[in-house]
């Protein structure tokens, strides 16, 4: 198993410390063991991965982005000794223990390129959802879809430290849960119409972007359907072309448009996968999908 590097004893933004022990591969096995067992997920191109190439990961989230990192960064952590250090978005820091969870077991630290460059100073493998909380935050017809809007951050960093970029599509998620009121109605209703009026809107929920759906599972409930999770590593993006210009738009669009369809191509693969695997689940399980 690679060795894990430490990142500096500078306290950065926020109070919360870069510094980071992983925990040990059998307490994540057992902390993702549920999900693996429920959500049978399968991998693809993991070989694509050298644990001695610090790596910036890019992936996508689905509705609430519950499934989204655990299962395959355990994958990774088995597979290839290489845990990740995750830059999450700041609504998890305003969550009491929620926040102390991630950064205490799962080694995340508030997104900005500050936290960025700390960690990539410190040659660590890490991961970022470009979609953020817009995409957690999903809307009817947005399954599998991007939403990074204007977002270049993960461009930039990669280009001016010189960091390899490993798209991870991930399919699964999406099918989970079926969205029965998503953020763009309950804008155009009269709740939206007070929350707009009072500003809570704008100053909590950016302008309704961060309002999550109302959704439903099996029958009735949040219980997520059994879905059958994807996962696939796709072939490093080298940003050494671009040496030097990590302030040029023009090279960090050229980035982005590389990684977005580079991952269009494969949740294609992988929806395709599904597709063909349906037939084959266990009855009980298309049931409870099908409910």
């Amino acid at each position: 198993m690679a060795p894990q590097t430490k990142a500096s004893e500078k306290p950065v933004e926020f109070a919360h410390k870069l510094p980071f022990d992983p925990p040990t591969l059998s307490f994540v096995k057992k902390l993702t063991k549920p999900m693996f067992e429920y959500f049978t997920p399968e991998f693809y191109g993991i070989e694509n991965v050298d644990p001695t190439k610090p790596t910036l990961f890019v992936t996508n989230h689905t509705v609430f982005g519950l499934f989204d990192g655990p299962m395959f960064g355990a994958e990774l952590y088995e597979k290839k000794g290489v845990f990740v250090r995750s830059l999450v978005d700041n609504f998890h820091y305003e969550v009491p223990v929620w926040r102390d969870l991630l950064t205490s077991i799962g080694g995340a630290v508030r997104g900005t390129r500050k936290n960025c460059a700390e960690l990539m100073n410190q040659k660590e493998h890490i991961l970022v959802y470009p979609g953020g909380g817009r995409e957690v935050c999903k809307q009817k017809g947005e399954k599998y879809k991007l939403t990074w809007k204007n977002r270049l951050g993960f461009a930039h960093m990669a280009i001016e430290h010189g960091y390899q970029i490993i798209p991870i599509a991930g399919v699964g998620g999406d099918d989970a849960y079926d969205i029965l009121i998503d953020s763009n109605e309950v804008m155009h209703s009269k709740l939206g119409d007070l929350l707009k009026k009072t500003g809570i809107a704008q100053k909590f929920l950016k302008n309704g972007d961060h309002i999550p759906p109302l959704v439903r599972g099996i029958g009735p409930t949040f219980i997520p359907k059994p879905a059958k999770f994807y996962y696939a590593f796709g072939k490093p993006i080298d940003t050494a072309q671009y040496a030097g210009k990590q302030e040029d738009l023009a090279a960090q669009r050229a980035v982005r448009k590389e990684v977005e369809e580079s991952m269009y191509a494969m949740f294609n693969d992988l929806i395709a996968k599904a597709k063909e695997d349906y037939p084959k689940l266990n009855p009980i399980r298309r049931w409870l999908n099908s409910l």
